[in-house]
């Protein structure tokens, strides 16, 4: 099957993989990255993924991947490491919800009980109409943050 995303890389890419691998400079995974689009390269070696997959320890996908990550976005973002603008999952309550939580913790507990629950203290955050709904879990995850 013929290569889809063809790597051909300049003099000034070359230079800067061949100085992170010779170095070792950076994570593993960016050596491996580096060392991978090397024997890649059209213009160069020319191995095939499988060759590449053998040699540096990891699958085929993963070069098919790189090669299309370098053709699609870009030297230096195949290189790094891509860091994610938001979480994969949006945060539930915000500082001033948080800090509300955190102030009825402080204070004294109901009536009948000598101290807080983490499920008598989520009950109250959507009694108080702090939050629409919130579990005990993520009631304790913003103690512990807060301690």
């Amino acid at each position: 099957m013929p290569k889809k995303y063809i790597i051909r890389l300049t003099d000034q890419e070359r230079t800067a993989l061949t100085a992170v691998v010779k170095k070792l400079k950076g994570t593993s995974q960016k050596v491996r990255r580096a060392q991978v689009l090397l024997k890649a390269d059209a213009d160069g070696p020319n191995w095939t993924d499988t060759r590449i997959a053998e040699a540096f320890g990891c699958r085929t996908q993963t070069v098919e991947n790189l090669r299309q990550r370098l053709v699609e976005r870009g030297f230096q973002e195949t290189l790094e490491r891509v860091h994610r603008e938001q979480p994969p999952v949006a945060k539930l309550l915000d500082g001033e919800q948080e800090a509300r939580i955190i102030a009825t913790r402080l204070g004294p507990p109901p009536s009948g009980y000598a101290n807080w629950t983490l499920r008598l203290l989520a009950r109250k955050v959507v009694e108080l109409e702090i939050a629409e709904s919130v579990s005990y879990e993520t009631v304790r995850r913003i103690l512990k943050k807060a301690a």
